[in-house]
């Protein structure tokens, strides 16, 4: 029901590199990112950390961990938004802080600062309405 899960999060200078792998860490049972070193505008260095993730027993972990950790209040957003946060190629978009995924919470956000996770739904034939039924049965809250 999975393709695969990937995510992508930006470290800053101001930031600890450490302590944002901590924050996916908690979102993600191994995390094994690959870096890519860039630079902002003003020639700070930005470190942008990225993984697919495509074990199927893995990914199936994951569902499981956000059917149980998510709060009440961001099942709520995700359940009104669905239809926004799929596309037609039936990707899933959510955003999760990472302040909050360090402190070992979960919680949407709608920063850009912060982890941003793809789930590839697997849908046949590829549609977002078919993806969005796909969404309903492997999401305990839709």
């Amino acid at each position: 029901m999975i393709h695969n899960i990937s995510y992508r999060t930006f470290v800053y200078g101001t930031e600890d590199e450490e302590k944002v792998m901590t924050a996916i860490g908690h979102l993600f049972p191994s995390i094994l990112p690959e870096k890519t070193i860039n630079e902002d505008y003003f020639g700070n260095k930005i470190t942008i950390l990225t993984e697919k993730i495509t074990k199927k027993r893995t990914n199936k972990d994951i569902i499981a961990f956000l059917n149980n950790n998510l709060s009440s209040e961001d099942k709520k957003i995700i359940k009104e938004e669905l239809n926004r946060r799929i596309d037609e190629k039936g990707n899933l978009f959510l955003r999760f802080d990472k302040q909050s995924a360090y402190d070992e919470k979960i919680r949407l956000t709608y920063s850009g600062d912060a982890i941003h996770v793809r789930i590839k739904i697997a849908s046949y034939p590829v549609s977002k309405e078919n993806a969005i039924k796909v969404a309903h049965k492997i999401f305990n809250f839709l």
